[in-house]
């Protein structure tokens, strides 16, 4: 392959929708396929192309057998993933797999083996790290500003699960639940920024607010609307999730805060600010540092993440190219599920749960 990058993609919802339009801000590639089960998202991505028409498939089978492709981008239901990705594996295609992994920890076993095995690169899209204004967080932390990182916290307050085709994200056994549908992210955060693997973890979460007079089939949702939820890694750094699906009117949406023996860092998106807090002693004038991380505007208009899909597709790209390495791998999005796999049980059975009940492969 030379450099220029023929993408494919599986699944044109609205989170295809936004791959596409991201894709399309990167130099020299092209969408050259699209497949779909579903004739109005073929139609939906087909306008977001505009004059660039690529072949239109109704599985991920004929995409894989017919479609001249050099890079997949897999953006289908959750619970799809597996069967989606069988074929693209058997073809050795270039793979962004979208979050979370799988919805079960024996699907995400078996994808991290195949892509062990892929000859191209395999990626966990996991949009969150890209953030530019959580990049640098990361960073900042990772370079030693706020000295040795002990206390970790996260909250998302943010507005109900969107409508889907099909309604498949109102139930468990097709998302893998709440905390592994929306808080996987989260739980990548946690792992990159304490450099450590989870040892156990405690969620106490309810279905308070959201979808409780919807009906699908006779069936109420099962999905969990709120929770907080507490990580022990194993170097001794622990990290705490507050998710709340029903707070639409929060000024910010995400918000993390690191604390560490010399200073506390935090970073709010929306506005995409900093704010540096270093210890002064009882008593003293606070010295707090506020700044601004800018996000290129095309970026931000092209999707709904902050401008990180943007940013993840370069990476991403530079991979397919193999100008840089796989920041995100299969094992990467493994653990996420994990963790959010461990959450959902310890949510619903009330109790702790040690990540060797789940993780059977040490």
């Amino acid at each position: 392959m030379g450099d220029h990058i023929r993408y494919g993609i599986v699944g044109t919802g609205m989170m295809g929708g936004e791959h596409i339009r991201n894709i399309r801000l990167l130099d020299d590639v092209s969408i050259t396929a699209i497949a779909d089960p579903v004739e109005s998202s073929l139609d939906w991505a087909a306008q977001s192309l505009g004059d660039q028409q690529p072949a239109r498939f109704r599985s991920a089978e004929e995409l894989a057998e017919k479609g001249e492709v050099d890079a997949v981008i897999v953006a289908s239901p959750n619970f799809t993933h597996r069967a989606v990705l069988e074929p693209l594996f058997d073809r050795g295609l270039a793979i962004l797999c979208e979050k979370p992994l799988a919805t079960t920890i024996a699907d995400a076993d078996w994808i991290v083996e195949r892509a062990a095995r892929n000859p191209a690169p395999f990626w966990t899209g996991m949009e969150y790290r890209y953030m530019p204004p959580v990049a640098r967080f990361i960073a900042d932390v990772h370079g030693g500003r706020i000295g040795a990182l002990k206390m970790l916290s996260m909250r998302e307050h943010r507005f109900p699960f969107l409508v889907k085709v099909g309604d498949w994200n109102r139930f468990s056994r097709n998302s893998g639940g709440t905390m592994v549908e929306k808080c996987c992210h989260f739980f990548d955060l946690m792992r990159l920024i304490v450099g450590a693997e989870a040892e156990r973890v405690y969620c106490s979460g309810g279905i308070d607010v959201n979808h409780l007079d919807e009906r699908y089939d006779g069936e109420t949702p099962d999905i969990l609307d709120n929770s907080y939820t507490v990580v022990d890694f194993a170097n001794g750094v622990r990290a705490m999730l507050d998710l709340c699906m029903f707070a639409d009117g929060a000024e910010h949406q995400e918000e993390i805060a690191a604390v560490g023996d010399a200073a506390r860092l935090d970073v709010l998106v929306p506005p995409g600010d900093l704010v540096f807090s270093p210890r002064v002693g009882f008593g003293a004038p606070k010295q707090v540092v506020r700044e601004h991380v800018a996000v290129d505007d095309m970026a931000m208009e092209a999707g709904s993440h902050h401008g990180a899909t943007f940013y993840q597709h370069a990476a991403f790209a530079r991979a397919v190219r193999g100008e840089g390495p796989v920041e995100v791998t299969a094992e990467d999005g493994r653990r996420a599920v994990l963790i959010g796999a461990a959450a959902e049980i310890s949510a619903r059975e009330k109790r702790a749960v040690e990540m060797r009940e789940l993780d059977t492969t040490g």
